[in-house]
């Protein structure tokens, strides 16, 4: 390991940047190095930017690749080689924001009926439930869930930006997870590999969301994190202040989960006599 790649680790260590973000980081800056062949410190705003162009016009990346790679060069070039933004210069493209594909209740329960184990079930089925982000569904350990009647919430730890909060355990996904524990018995990780030894791979979470998915033909575009924009939507529609939302998504700011008003059905009305906290209770037999 060259001494700028530590330095650079331990800077993101420093100000608690998420393991993901850190992986992404060094390995946009190794690609930038692999293309130029010289040590990245030596590298002048030009020679960035004209990597940062070539991304996009010759790789055909996507400008969200390329805002990415323009991140962790930020980080290295400002944070831990001391170049101010004033005389080091690397600019960010506009991404034109997107409207994620929602499923309706009925997909969903088609969705979770075609899952190949009850592993990748109740997983799915977590997601939704809380609204978890799949890194912070595959960090859950059984102690992060609190059964106690007057608690009854998930326990986030490795949320965003490392915070920690609390988000909704429904009586639902509550006896769903127990009838999981009887049958797979985890000690430390809710949905361990290896016997349990090892948190789930996130991969492994995304493959079981594509599969359920191709398996029940639904043809809408988008991952797992799908399942994270129905859950904010669906509390939206049965009358769950944005408010509460924010708090239970962990966004940072209001105007994050506003973006979710555009997306909810003038024409639903949840059931009476279900909770509008309970999504899993509100979904139709499959």
């Amino acid at each position: 390991m060259t001494p700028l790649r530590q330095s650079m680790l331990d800077a993101m260590l420093q100000r608690g940047f998420a393991k993901r973000t850190q992986k992404s980081y060094v390995e946009a800056i190794y690609r930038m190095a692999k293309y130029y062949r010289r040590d990245p410190a030596t590298y002048s705003a030009e020679e960035v930017q004209a990597y940062l162009l070539h991304m996009v016009k010759d790789d055909h990346l996507s400008y969200s690749t390329m805002n990415q790679a323009a991140c962790a060069a930020r980080f290295l070039f400002e944070s831990v080689l001391g170049k101010g933004r004033s005389v080091f210069q690397i600019p960010m493209a506009k991404v034109p924001a997107k409207q994620p594909e929602l499923l309706a209740r009925e997909e969903i329960a088609r969705l979770f009926a075609s899952c190949e184990s009850m592993l990748h079930r109740i997983l799915l089925q977590t997601v939704y439930a809380t609204g978890l982000r799949v890194s912070e569904v595959c960090a859950l350990r059984v102690k992060d869930i609190d059964s106690a009647p007057d608690r009854m919430c998930v326990r986030v730890e490795c949320g965003k930006g490392g915070k920690t909060r609390y988000t909704l355990l429904s009586p639902t996904l509550l006896a769903l997870l127990r009838r999981y524990a009887q049958t797979y018995h985890p000690r430390d990780w809710l949905f361990g590999s290896h016997g349990g030894t090892k948190s789930l791979y996130i991969e492994t979470a995304q493959r079981a969301y594509q599969g359920a998915r191709y398996r029940a033909g639904i043809t809408k575009l988008g991952g797992i994190h799908t399942l994270r924009h129905c859950f904010a939507t669906h509390l939206l529609e049965g009358g769950v202040d944005l408010y509460t939302i924010q708090k239970l998504l962990g966004h940072g700011h209001i105007s994050t989960t506003s973006r979710y008003l555009h997306l909810i059905s003038p024409q639903f009305r949840p059931p009476k006599e279900i909770d509008p906290l309970d999504l899993l209770a509100g979904l139709p037999g499959a």
